[in-house]
This record gives structure tokens, C-alpha cells and sequence, in this order.
């Protein structure tokens, strides 16, 4: 594996780190478990793609990102209406005026959790038990 690939997954890792730390506290804010969720997803994308020399643009929106990565990793399709949900949680959470909740989070750090999973095996690298 090439390295730039290897801190594409460093930074989604930290990204995956944060979401669920931050869903599994008292009281969490839901608003940023989604972001890092979506932060995860995102990088593990741009992993693959690295990983496969396809250059992208600096974008957050993952169904860009999955129609590149489909060719790779088919596999990705079955998550699409929830990576164009994901979406809206890279730019707009982070503004007065968008709220998640509870219910997002859920939705978002298991979608992060199977596109994480499904990534992982792609590149032949465990899944952890506790996070995973």
C-alpha cells in the first residue's frame, strides 16, 4: 500500500475515533459526531482512489466520490442514498441554522461504519473489534 494512502487512512481513523467517542459520551453533540462520520467516510474514499492513482477534485460530496470509486469497489453502491444523506453533514452542520439529531447520528456513524468496513477489507486491513 502506498504511503499517501496510508495517511489517508491515519486521518480517517482519527475521524472514525472522534465520531464514535463523541456518540458514546452522556451528552453528545450530535452535530459533530455526523461531521466526523462524514470526515471518515470521505477519507477512506479518497484512499481507495489514491491507493488506485484517480486523481479527484478537493470535494466533499460522496456520491462524486463514489461514482469514482465504483469501478474499484462496486461494493460501495448498496450504501449510495445514505452517502448522498451523509453528504449535507460535511459543510452544512457546521452553521447556525442545521441541527442533527440523535436519530442522524445514529444513521451517520453506521453508514461511516460499513463504508469504513467495507474499505478496510478492500485493502486487506482489519476491522477492530471494539469500534468496528
Amino acid at each position: 500500500m502506498k504511503e499517501i494512502t496510508q495517511e489517508w487512512i491515519k486521518k480517517a481513523e482519527g475521524d472514525w475515533k472522534v465520531a464514535t467517542r463523541e456518540f458514546n459520551y452522556d451528552e453528545p453533540v450530535y452535530d459533530i459526531v455526523c461531521f466526523h462520520a462524514h470526515q471518515c467516510v470521505e477519507k477512506y474514499m479518497k484512499a481507495i482512489l489514491i491507493e488506485n492513482e484517480i486523481r479527484f477534485e478537493k470535494i466533499h460530496d460522496l456520491e462524486i466520490l463514489l461514482n469514482q470509486c465504483k469501478e474499484i469497489l462496486p461494493e460501495l453502491l448498496i450504501q449510495k442514498e445514505a452517502l448522498i444523506w451523509l453528504t449535507q453533514y460535511s459543510v452544512r452542520v457546521r452553521y447556525p441554522g442545521f441541527e442533527a439529531t440523535k436519530e442522524d447520528a445514529i444513521r451517520a456513524v453506521e453508514t461511516a461504519k460499513k463504508i469504513r468496513q467495507t474499505i478496510r477489507n478492500y485493502l486487506n486491513l482489519e476491522v477492530d473489534n471494539e469500534n468496528n
